[in-house]
């Protein structure tokens, strides 16, 4: 069997799939924060997955997905049970490691990104995914 050999194209597409994933997080990043949210981390590595957003507004600590897709139906459509389960078990370990959040109330979010339009933030959107 010969190994597959990515061609220049490829490098490419990832390359520009990974950028408009950095861009669609920045964008739900502005709006949390115009929403009077405060980003604690983006990005963030755990054992169990990454997390994308992780903003806190009074007493409540947000654990963000963000999808960017052509279409909201689409983007609703990538949130499934396994990724809200995965991003459950990433936001206990980031919570076991900062005391200080440990009486905030917890939302499993998510923030749609879609071409041309605002940014759609859905509290809890993974709380039953």
């Amino acid at each position: 069997m010969r190994p597959s050999i990515s061609s220049p194209h490829d490098a490419r597409s990832k390359l520009a799939d990974q950028r408009r994933g950095r861009m669609a997080e920045l964008a739900a990043a502005c709006l949390l924060v115009c929403k009077g949210y405060r980003i604690r981390a983006r990005r963030h590595r755990t054992p169990y997955g990454e997390i994308d957003i992780i903003a806190t507004r009074w007493r409540r600590i947000a654990f963000v997905e963000v999808k960017y897709r052509p279409s909201r139906a689409r983007a609703e459509a990538a949130l499934t049970p396994r990724q809200g389960a995965r991003i459950a078990q990433a936001a206990d370990y980031w919570l076991a490691r900062r005391p200080r959040f440990a009486g905030h109330v917890v939302g499993l979010d998510a923030v749609l990104v879609l071409p041309r339009r605002l940014p759609v933030h859905l509290p809890n959107a993974l709380d039953e995914a």
